[in-house]
């Protein structure tokens, strides 16, 4: 009684695994939905399929694959600003990542990096206070030179074409160097509120886990 059991069980497990085979042994069938969402079933790969887009499946009903419908030519330029735009965020994010890896090798502790921004903004006011030492060198010399023309003036003699032109020159050098100074104080602001970022950003990288290789 108990091999007969086994032989009914080992029957049932044999006629299991040929179905299985046979229906594996079918060809795919392919799956789509219509405008009404209405499932179809074919052998043949129609145009109304491929215009609504279908699934691959097996001869056992599994879904092998999908394929998506066919994009209008509006929505492949849309596809196509997707991945242009995605491409870009990608191209920042690389840059990005490698800036910081520059950064990071650069200035191993924070104080090394506070001490670059430091030496670049002491630069800057070296630029400032030589410019300035000059500026007030040729302020004296302008004085001097329209308080000589002022003396002229009032004894009746003529002013030189030579002292005009000198003039007219430190005048010229003097606006310069004005502009100059306060490019160079515009410069050191913006200098020091991006550091000011760029340390912020240094403190968040440090933070971040490393990964190991």
């Amino acid at each position: 009684m108990r091999r007969f059991g086994l032989l009914i069980a080992f029957s049932l497990l044999a006629f299991a695994a040929i179905n299985a085979l046979a229906a594996e042994k079918q060809p795919d069938r392919y799956r789509w939905k219509d405008a009404q969402g209405v499932v179809h079933f074919d052998d043949v790969l129609s145009d109304t399929a491929i215009q609504a887009g279908y699934d691959v499946v097996s001869g056992s009903g599994m879904k092998i694959r999908h394929v998506a419908a066919p994009m209008t030519a509006e929505e492949q330029k849309a596809d196509e600003k997707a991945k242009a735009r995605q491409k870009a965020q990608d191209k920042v994010a690389a840059d990005q990542a490698r800036d910081d890896a520059q950064m990071l090798a650069a200035y191993p502790n924070e104080s090394d990096l506070s001490d670059a921004h430091q030496a670049q903004l002491a630069m800057i006011d070296q630029y400032i206070q030589a410019t300035q030492i000059s500026l007030q060198s040729q302020e004296k010399s302008l004085t001097a030179n329209l308080s000589h023309a002022a003396d002229l003036e009032r004894t009746g003699k003529p002013i030189p074409k030579v002292l005009s032109d000198q003039i007219e020159s430190l005048r010229a050098n003097i606006e310069k160097q004005k502009a100059y100074i306060a490019a160079k104080q515009q410069e050191k602001s913006d200098s020091a509120a991006k550091f000011d970022a760029e340390l912020a950003h240094y403190r968040e990288i440090k933070a971040k886990p490393r990964s190991q290789p």
